[in-house]
């Protein structure tokens, strides 16, 4: 193992629920007297993409709205939600970076949401995780196809100079799994809150919490 490549924000800190409560303010913001709860904000993750995914949800119900402007005003209350009171690195995340990088091992952030949710992510983040401790971040500017298209993961294995055999990808969604495996990466699903109950069937392996010398182990058996 060369490389391990985490997906989406989700993987190192579990914004979900964060997501979902700003979706609702947004509907509200919006006049509209839409509210996802749980249950139903579940079945949804089971697609990616915010925008469509309030697109969707209109046309299902009747109504019409302009998604575009009600995604921006979400992208707003999730970004003011990003505080250091309420975002905290998930279990062995901060472990598996520091083991990695001891190790002498590449360590990318494959995600394709907006560069100011990293920065903001990151500045939450800083007293265990800094972005310096990627060798690569990749945001919603760097490849056209979001995932599940695999450009994300194979701009990202070009920039780093490695192979898809020598790296390993961790996904907490099943559209992040499909983009690691359509790039020939072998993926570990890492569940977030919101998605723990969906199939990873075609991950190599789901854990709830991330263990460097496991990853090892698997990369070494393979």
């Amino acid at each position: 193992m060369s490389a391990i490549l985490f997906g989406s924000i989700s993987t190192i800190a579990d914004t979900s629920e964060l997501q979902r409560q700003a979706f609702n303010r947004a509907f509200q913001a919006h006049g509209l007297d839409w509210c996802w709860h749980r249950e139903e904000y579940l079945t949804m993750l089971e697609k990616s993409g915010g925008r469509d995914r309030i697109a969707e949800y209109a046309d299902a119900i009747g109504q019409t709205v302009d998604a575009a402007a009600i995604h921006r005003s979400k992208s707003e209350f999730f970004q003011n939600s990003l505080t250091a009171d309420r975002v905290h690195p998930r279990a062995g995340v901060f472990e598996t970076i520091q083991g990695a990088k001891s190790q002498g091992l590449k360590v990318a952030f494959v995600t394709t949401t907006t560069q100011e949710n990293i920065l903001l992510l990151m500045a939450a983040l800083r007293s265990s995780i800094q972005i310096t401790d990627f060798d690569l971040i990749l945001n919603a500017d760097s490849v056209d196809r979001p995932k599940p298209d695999k450009a994300a993961y194979t701009f990202a294995l070009e920039k780093l100079g490695e192979k898809s055999a020598d790296c390993i990808a961790i996904e907490d969604n099943l559209g992040g799994v499909e983009s690691a495996i359509a790039a020939g990466i072998d993926c570990i699903a890492f569940p977030n809150e919101n998605t723990a109950h969906h199939d990873f069937k075609r991950a190599s392996y789901m854990v709830d919490r991330l263990d460097f010398d496991e990853l090892q182990k698997f990369i070494m058996s393979n």
